[in-house]
């Protein structure tokens, strides 16, 4: 199917009366009751029931997702996150009574979480179903109205989300909005109670201009290049296999990859083997006939990707063809520090390696560069998973893994600097788009003459003698 079939559904004129709806819709207090938070959760649980094949159509349509990747990383996560949600609500949203201090008794204190009021979601187009729907999960949570933003660069899955939402959530409380830079500019122009963006850091840096205007918190889940230290002591069979599947999963195009890996000389040669072997086995003989290996999302990203390869010592791979966005699982060996492709986050199936003498040479690398939103360790050492866990700085860190660290909905995702700030996933979710409001009850029994004006000398000196 052509994209251009899927013009923007919003006109730009229309953009701020709809966001208007959605603020009086809010101010109406419906989605405040915990019976429409979760009819809403279970609407968008079924939604992906009911729509998951169009979804999954619309994936392969924009880029060629295999349907075992886009199930499970696009709609049984957003599905996972709806039930935990919809189960927890309760308690999540239930008072929580803090210790009042002794000098201000009789009292009662507590913190309540009330819903920030009209959100905005804006998500990017690598996984365009989770990056989209998880966050609306903890806003409905939380009880607020959401605008949400698709990427347009998915428009198959741009334009089945906008009828599916459209079709199954509150209508008067959730708005799509389809369309491009244009839309996305004219949404960011309007106020909301809170912005929460997915993609990069330059954008990410316009939309807090933005937020900025209205000072307008914001969420900014951005990505950054990921290092993958392999220890000596790794299993170096399990580490191939974990690491390819992390990195080439939906062709690279994930925020949380291995960007880069920084594997000990003494394994080096040994593991770039192993990648390469893996290669073979998961996508077979030529990865352009697998069913299992996504495509590129446009031409122009596959054009940078083949740039970034240019004059590069290839161990593994190599090549693909832009018409079809095919651009081969490929793995770089003898990187320089000093690389095009150790500048900017990859976001492709370009996997390169570098030597270091040890562990502390690792850590140096990845403590001299911007703070990444993932961090991977592969060892069979206790000291050495302690010295990467507490000598560096990411968003999450897994050991002996790729990715699964965003898959624990226990968890808090979120990068740091400038990988990203605030969290989401679970609990975590919730609490992004909630304000803890604290709630202090006085008795009127006791009311002491002396706590007011004027006041005695005695209560000075008293008061003093506290600090």
């Amino acid at each position: 199917m052509n994209a251009s079939a899927f013009p923007p559904s919003t006109t730009l004129d229309a953009i701020p009366h709809r966001i208007e709806q959605l603020r009086a819709s809010f101010a109406s207090g419906r989605t405040r009751s915990l019976d429409w938070r979760r009819d809403q959760l279970g609407r968008l649980q079924t939604l992906l029931r009911e729509g998951g094949a169009e979804l999954v159509a619309a994936l392969d349509a924009d880029l060629a997702k295999p349907q075992l990747e886009a199930w499970l990383a696009e709609l049984v996560f957003v599905a996972s996150e709806a039930k935990l949600a919809r189960k927890r609500l309760a308690a999540w949203t239930r008072p929580e009574r803090v210790r009042t201090p002794f000098d201000q008794r009789p009292a009662q204190a507590r913190v309540v979480r009330e819903p920030l009021g009209t959100v905005l979601i804006v998500a990017p187009w690598n996984y365009p179903v989770q990056l989209l729907l998880a966050p609306l999960v903890g806003a409905i949570a939380a009880g607020n109205c959401a605008a949400l933003k698709p990427s347009e660069l998915a428009p198959h899955t741009s334009a089945a989300l906008a009828k599916l939402v459209t079709r199954y959530l509150d209508p008067e409380c959730v708005a799509v909005i389809e369309g491009g830079i244009e839309e996305t500019t004219a949404l960011l122009e309007q106020r909301f109670d809170h912005i929460f963006y997915t993609g990069n850091g330059r954008v990410g840096r316009v939309v807090m201009e933005a937020a900025a205007r209205h000072l307008t918190p914001v969420t900014l889940e951005l990505g950054g290049k990921s290092p993958c230290i392999v220890d000596a002591s790794a299993d170096l069979d399990v580490a191939a296999r974990r690491i390819a599947w992390g990195k080439f999963l939906n062709a690279g195009q994930t925020c949380v990859a291995p960007d880069y890996v920084l594997a000990h000389e003494a394994i080096e040669g040994a593991l770039i083997e192993k990648l390469g072997e893996t290669i073979h086995r998961f996508y077979g003989e030529d990865p352009r006939e697998s069913p299992h290996f996504a495509r590129i999302i446009n031409p122009r990203h596959h054009t940078r990707l083949a740039e970034l390869l240019e004059g590069a010592e290839v161990a593994a791979g190599g090549g693909g063809d832009t018409a079809q966005r095919y651009f081969a699982p490929t793995v770089v060996r003898d990187v320089k520090p000093d690389s095009p492709l150790l500048r900017d986050e990859i976001f492709g199936p370009i996997l390169p390696v570098l030597r270091v003498r040890d562990l502390d040479e690792a850590i140096a690398f990845v403590r001299e560069r911007e703070k990444p939103l993932a961090l991977y360790v592969f060892t069979a050492s206790e000291e050495a998973e302690r010295k990467v866990v507490e000598g560096t700085s990411s968003g999450g860190v897994c050991v002996n893994a790729t990715v699964w660290q965003v898959a624990n909905p226990e968890l808090p995702f979120g990068g740091v600097g400038a990988s990203g700030m605030g969290a989401y996933h679970g609990r975590a979710s919730f609490e992004t788009f909630s304000h803890r409001k604290p709630v202090v009850k006085k008795s009127t029994r006791l009311d002491p003459r002396i706590l007011y004006p004027p006041y005695s000398r005695w209560l000075t000196r008293l008061i003093r003698h506290r600090v």
